[in-house]
């Protein structure tokens, strides 16, 4: 692993059941998360994913990637473009950075309205993974 390796990109469906699914699993019980009407009425056009389904997912990826041994030390995202249902996000990563058993990989997640997540992971590799 190099720095300027690129990741595999991963698609990830926006379903409704994975928002809601998602927001739940965090406890996360605001409703623009999980009621269309009332999302509608707050002036979205409908439920949307939360931040930390989006966490979770990014360090998915990351760990998908790197394999089991790897235990992900710091995740630092913004969001930008909401994640509406019916939508597909797409998630690539490069890397930063690589120093004694550690990388650091630059992550970007983008749907069809623009960039839903950009961010870095830093992460601790399984001795001998790098």
């Amino acid at each position: 692993m190099r720095v300027g390796d690129s990741m595999p990109p991963l698609e990830i469906p926006v379903t409704r059941t994975l928002i809601v699914a998602g927001a739940i699993a965090s406890r996360d019980y605001q409703d623009v998360h999980h009621d269309a009407a009332l999302a509608r009425e707050k002036g979205s056009p409908d439920i949307f994913m939360n931040i930390l389904t989006t966490n979770g997912l990014v360090g998915r990826y990351v760990t998908d990637h790197l394999g089991p041994g790897a235990v992900l030390r710091k995740v630092a995202i913004r969001l930008g473009a909401p994640n509406y249902p019916g939508d597909t996000m797409t998630l690539t990563g490069t890397v930063t950075a690589v120093a004694e058993g550690t990388v650091e990989i630059k992550v970007v997640g983008v749907n069809g309205i623009g960039h839903h997540v950009t961010g870095t992971v830093t992460a601790t590799l399984a001795e001998g993974a790098a």
